[in-house]
């Protein structure tokens, strides 16, 4: 998705980012729902005049377009949601209610559906790590690892986000602007040092093309797939999965949920508690009512039966005058 920066918005749809600037709103947010508006300005007629006169059956009719015709994930469909809902109740009021009416929303949003994450063991993301030659590539990938970040928040740190003396990482460019501290594991600093001899960036940890861009994830995404493939890991492996694999690696060496909470930078701990599910000594310790049954039960079981059990055979009755 082209930036919002590099696009050239209509008069309204640069309005709407300029309101959404006002509120300190993540680039990437204002990214999504400037694209969605405009992706929806086009399906009405590509003009602003057409935005001001939507009615709630354009946008009922826009949504079904986006799930049977383009067919996009829930994800994608519930950031046009809240597109249509920042123009239509912030930077262009409607008289009909946007968000309720009779406890409905007029713009509703999609019910997305709720998957386990995808998680490594220590074995594999050692190999996924073995596999990955690039050292920029693999350096960034165990900085995923080492302190569950996202990608973004990767991409974004710096040189001076490194706090060697106190071992913290200083997360400046997290989810919703907000900043958090994560621990610095030793190994990692020790990485970090062999990379900055190699490639001395200058301002971002990990630059682009230019030292004042951080780098593509893109680049990252399409790296961590084809050392996937030399691992021969057949799982779908994306940059954040090494998140999920962080944290659940914390819950099961002990890490209350709330200190793995805030480590992640969640709003809520509930968040935090999808990894409950999928954190191996919790599976593992649970029993199956199978193993409980009798052997006998089980298909396949032939009991042996005794002599004593074989029916006897049956002596031919005599005739009559036979001795």
């Amino acid at each position: 998705m082209t930036p919002f920066s590099k696009r050239r918005l209509s008069p309204l749809t640069q309005r709407m980012a300029e309101d959404m600037l006002l509120r300190n709103m993540a680039d990437a947010t204002i990214d999504a729902y400037t694209y969605h508006v405009e992706k929806f300005a086009h399906f009405i007629g590509k003009q602003d005049k057409q935005l001001e006169t939507a009615t709630t059956e354009e946008v009922r009719a826009f949504q079904l377009h986006l799930i049977e015709v383009r067919k996009v994930g829930w994800s994608s469909f519930n950031q046009a949601v809240c597109g249509l809902r920042f123009l239509y109740s912030i930077t262009l009021p409607k008289p009909w209610p946007v968000l309720l009416a009779e406890r409905q929303p007029m713009i509703p949003f999609g019910k997305r559906p709720r998957r386990l994450p995808t998680v490594l063991s220590v074995e594999e993301v050692d190999a996924l790590l073995q596999c990955t030659p690039n050292l920029k590539h693999r350096t960034f990938l165990m900085t995923l690892y080492s302190a569950g970040l996202r990608l973004s928040e990767a991409a974004a740190l710096q040189l001076t986000d490194i706090d060697s003396q106190r071992m913290q990482l200083n997360v400046m460019r997290g989810k919703g602007a907000k900043q958090r501290l994560v621990p610095l594991s030793p190994r990692l600093l020790q990485e970090l040092r062999t990379y900055w001899t190699e490639y001395r960036p200058s301002m971002y940890l990990f630059p682009g093309k230019t030292p004042d861009r951080p780098y593509a994830s893109t680049s990252i995404q399409k790296a961590i797939k084809a050392a996937a493939k030399r691992a021969k890991i057949a799982k779908n492996i994306t940059p954040h999965v090494m998140r999920h694999s962080y944290a659940t690696g914390l819950l099961e060496a002990g890490v209350d949920i709330l200190t793995i909470s805030r480590l992640l930078g969640h709003a809520s701990f509930v968040t935090t508690m999808i990894y409950l599910h999928v954190r191996q000594p919790h599976l593992q310790s649970t029993p199956s009512p199978l193993d409980w049954l009798p052997v006998r039960q089980l298909p396949g079981w032939v009991q042996e039966k005794s002599q004593q059990d074989k029916p006897q055979q049956q002596q031919p009755k005599r005739k009559h005058g036979e001795s």
